[in-house]
């Protein structure tokens, strides 16, 4: 099941054009969302936000505007049967979304954490990373080399080395009684989550700071996580990198579960 272009389909296959440029080049602009309640209204699903994610995009590109009813529409029909929604928008204008569970695994590993490995390779350096694209195949490679080195996560690095992101969210740092998150201007994606949890720190007074993780700072940190619109939060706690472990605590220094705003 699934919505296309204005209509909901009952099938695991769709059809596009062969010319079209989402097949053939992976041209769209998409957006992954988990609904909170049942509700695009709730506040945790962030349904404008989301919005202005996959406007950003279109603007910047230059394609057609969708038919953002038609768009709500959809996300409304899919979320009474899923709990994360794929939203997705062709230069068309053409809107496509897909429906899944959450993470079957996703409270274990919440509590235990997860292993990382840092993505060195050349390969998996991010291309317009302020914009969310359906060109996601470095993150896809990076993610599927972690699978197979037994870990859950890539880290993504620059150049220089500096820590960016991981494939599918953004990093949180401990160090000194302070969190760190790498700065937009580092070349990150904006996250939703991660926009969401500096809100909450800053008007909660507790302290947070965003920055550039060059490889001697993320060497400092006493504890680790990452964050994204359908973990929320996730610990991380080993790091293989290159020749060499690193290990975190299971327990976040801010006790996420209190202050859960999921």
């Amino acid at each position: 099941m699934f919505w296309y272009d204005g209509k909901l389909i009952n099938s695991e296959q769709i059809q596009l054009d062969i010319n079209e440029p989402g097949l053939c080049y992976g041209a769209t602009a998409f957006t992954t969302m988990r609904v909170y309640n049942n509700s695009l209204d709730h506040t945790l699903s962030c349904w404008q936000a989301h919005c202005d994610r996959l406007n950003l995009t279109i603007q910047a590109f230059n394609w057609r505007q969708p038919n953002w009813q038609k768009l709500k529409q959809g996300a409304k029909i899919l979320l009474q049967h899923f709990p994360v929604l794929r939203l997705a928008i062709f230069p068309s204008g053409k809107e496509w979304i897909t429906g899944r569970s959450l993470p079957p695994e996703l409270k274990q590993r919440q509590i235990k954490g997860i292993t990382a490995w840092v993505a060195k390779e050349p390969i998996f350096r991010r291309d317009l990373a302020k914009y969310k694209t359906g060109n996601y195949l470095f993150a896809y490679l990076a993610r599927d080399q972690a699978l197979n080195l037994n870990a859950q996560e890539a880290i993504l690095i620059d150049a220089q080395g500096n820590w960016l992101e991981t494939s599918t969210g953004n990093l949180w740092g401990w160090r000194d009684g302070c969190w760190y998150t790498p700065c937009l201007n580092s070349g990150i994606l904006p996250g939703i989550a991660r926009s969401r949890w500096l809100t909450f720190l800053r008007e909660n007074q507790i302290e947070v700071s965003e920055n550039i993780w060059t490889p001697e700072f993320s060497q400092t940190l006493e504890a680790l996580a990452y964050s994204n619109c359908v973990v929320d939060w996730m610990p991380i706690t080993t790091v293989n990198n290159s020749n060499y472990q690193v290990h975190y605590p299971r327990k976040l220094p801010l006790d996420f579960e209190t202050f859960n705003i999921s």
